[in-house]
């Protein structure tokens, strides 16, 4: 995701590369014809890089010139990505990690950090209260229980404390 002005310079730059990295391979017929296989794995992989570029490229171009008049959705694929929900919406409301702070008053060291990390390590007021201030509602939230996850969550947990339990056997 790209996060600020300076990454969509960066990003705009690698689009370049790629482009004419592409631009070469299919010029070289030798390579094409000598093993296919392997040129086109080497095309597929920078056009799917050059692809994922283009949508990060135009979701930030749609973020920073979106109309404040009207509200704007940002989509939560999942629970994991509520962190780039809360950065778009900041970006979208063309608010600096500082104006953000100032609002929740407190150090705008403590925003940055957070943006850096993808908020790991907030606590969940702290998401409340960035939530609460950049004017972020949940219209629908759908959550499916998978309780085959659960159950390897167990048996992962399970092994965990089999391990410490032996490294802590090994200590004594």
């Amino acid at each position: 995701m790209i996060k600020n002005e300076s990454q969509y310079e960066f990003s705009k730059e690698w689009v370049e590369r790629f482009n004419k990295t592409i631009a070469a391979m299919e010029r070289d017929e030798e390579a094409k014809t000598k093993d296919f296989l392997k040129w086109d794995a080497g095309r597929s992989a920078i056009q799917c890089h050059l692809d994922q570029l283009h949508e990060e490229i135009a979701e930030y171009e749609r973020l920073i010139k979106c109309d404040k008049s009207k509200p704007i959705e940002i989509v939560v694929e999942n629970f994991n990505k509520l962190s780039d929900a809360l950065i778009k919406a900041r970006m979208a409301a063309k608010m600096s990690e500082e104006e953000l702070a100032e609002i929740l008053d407190i150090d705008p060291e403590r925003i940055k950090e957070h943006e850096k990390k993808n908020y790991q390590g907030a606590s969940y007021l702290e998401l409340l209260d960035i939530s609460f201030a950049l004017g972020l509602e949940f219209k629908n939230a759908v959550m499916q229980v998978d309780f085959e996850e659960i159950e390897a969550v167990k048996k992962t947990a399970e092994r965990w404390r089999q391990r410490k339990r032996e490294n802590a056997s090994k200590i004594a």
